[in-house]
């Protein structure tokens, strides 16, 4: 079944036989995700294939002018439908489509032309939005909203907590149990139709908070480093050729901006859309966006003080209202593009916290996300001034040996500075 576009229907039909095929990027927060989609009646699987094969169907497939993130997102799903796992017959793709004026808007058009290339056409794609396209199949009932916004929320939780206990662990494992253990706790939860609003959150935050600080650590003295960059590169092990466990096998803690801050920016953002550019559709959506604004902060919020009820032991972000101030002087609130000020920000909130030796993750093709990093790199050492960082460009002719060797060079100026703050 095709609309006026010649777009393949997800129907109604469909829902009971097909498997979504859904994208990886955040391990934690995409695993608790998957299982509101299994809750709410849908067949979802979580695709997880890596290696060469990957980024070779997303050259043969995606123009290799596209961004990096473009070639990985449609190479995996191309190499996962090829791999003989699925009857192509009974599958749909899902992926985001934001509407912006980032590359990423043209994903999902970009991988129905592969799609049709590969000879695949019949295979229905899922625009992951609000109201851009329509499927009588898949709906983003409020039910499902609120548990996948819930999954952020607890998706942070876990990441912020388990990664600054995994370093340091005395019964190595512990964590990952902690975790594991949480997904299948709050998917059951989600199941029954409870654990994502009110005080039934507020209540898991907390005994989150209490299975982590219970964690047995051993008191040694790491080096801290911190993550930024393009959204998928920073966030996605396949986007970064598993950044994070190369940096934790090479004794640091790390330390990632929170997902819950990037939709925070998305909504900051709107206030300098009608500054800058007027228009009465922006001036009648402003206050909407606003409430939503201060919905998600109470969130944010939320997270960060049941922490405290529980224990000091963490490095808690102060929140997104402190950060967005953070790049002032620097950077405008005006540049939106390639995670425009919220990378100069993260970078500056980083480094206050204690995390002052910073990855900046720079994929192919986003030209933006080059400018508000690389480009900002100086003006931000020049106000946090014992901050460290490092570029790190990823792309499909990028090694990981020449990327992992311009990290252990980071990595050996900061041991060097640690060595001298302890004389």
């Amino acid at each position: 079944m095709k609309d006026k576009s010649d777009r393949v229907i997800f129907t109604k039909q469909m829902k009971k036989d097909y498997t979504l095929l859904l994208p990886q990027m955040l391990p934690i927060h995409f695993e608790i995700i998957k299982e509101v989609f299994t809750n709410n009646g849908f067949k979802a699987e979580l695709l997880t294939n890596e290696g060469p094969s990957v980024i070779q169907e997303g050259l043969k497939y995606v123009h290799n002018d596209m961004c990096y993130p473009a070639q990985l997102v449609i190479g995996q799903m191309l190499d996962a439908i090829n791999s003989g796992k699925y009857d192509k017959h009974k599958i749909a793709l899902v992926i985001t489509q934001t509407g912006g004026g980032c590359r990423a808007s043209n994903y999902i058009y970009l991988l129905r032309k592969a799609l049709e290339r590969a000879e695949m056409s019949y295979i229905p794609v899922i625009s992951l939005s609000f109201g851009l396209e329509k499927n009588p199949g898949f709906k983003l009932t409020p039910r499902i909203i609120l548990q996948g916004f819930a999954g952020i929320v607890y998706g942070d939780l876990l990441s912020l907590l388990s990664n600054q206990t995994r370093p340091y662990e005395v019964n190595k494992g512990e964590t990952e149990k902690i975790v594991n253990k949480w997904i299948h706790i709050l998917s059951t939860k989600f199941s029954n139709n409870s654990g994502y609003i009110g005080y039934a959150m507020r209540n898991n935050l907390i005994k989150i908070a209490k299975d982590f600080a219970n964690i047995e650590l051993d008191g040694t003295k790491k080096i801290k480093v911190g993550i930024v960059g393009e959204i998928f590169i920073k966030f996605a092990p396949l986007g970064n050729n598993h950044l994070q466990d190369f940096l934790e096998e090479q004794d640091c803690e790390v330390m990632v901006p929170s997902l819950l801050g990037f939709f925070l920016y998305g909504m900051e953002n709107a206030k300098y859309d009608k500054k800058y550019y007027g228009g009465l559709k922006r001036v009648i959506n402003l206050p909407l966006r606003n409430l939503g604004l201060r919905i998600v902060e109470s969130f944010e919020s939320m997270i960060y003080k049941n922490v405290n009820k529980v224990t000091d032991k963490f490095v808690l972000p102060k929140g997104f209202a402190h950060m967005k101030n953070l790049c002032d002087g620097i950077i405008d609130h005006g540049v939106k593009m390639g995670e425009g000020w919220l990378l100069t920000s993260e970078m500056l909130e980083l480094s206050e916290l204690g995390y002052k030796n910073i990855i900046c993750a720079q994929p192919f093709g986003c030209l933006p996300n080059h400018i508000a990093g690389k480009g900002m790199i100086r003006s931000v050492s020049e106000r946090a001034k014992d901050t460290n960082i490092v570029p790190i460009d990823y792309d499909p002719s990028a090694t990981k040996v020449n990327q992992e060797n311009r990290i252990k060079l980071m990595l050996s100026i900061a041991k060097e500075n640690m060595e001298k703050s302890k004389n």
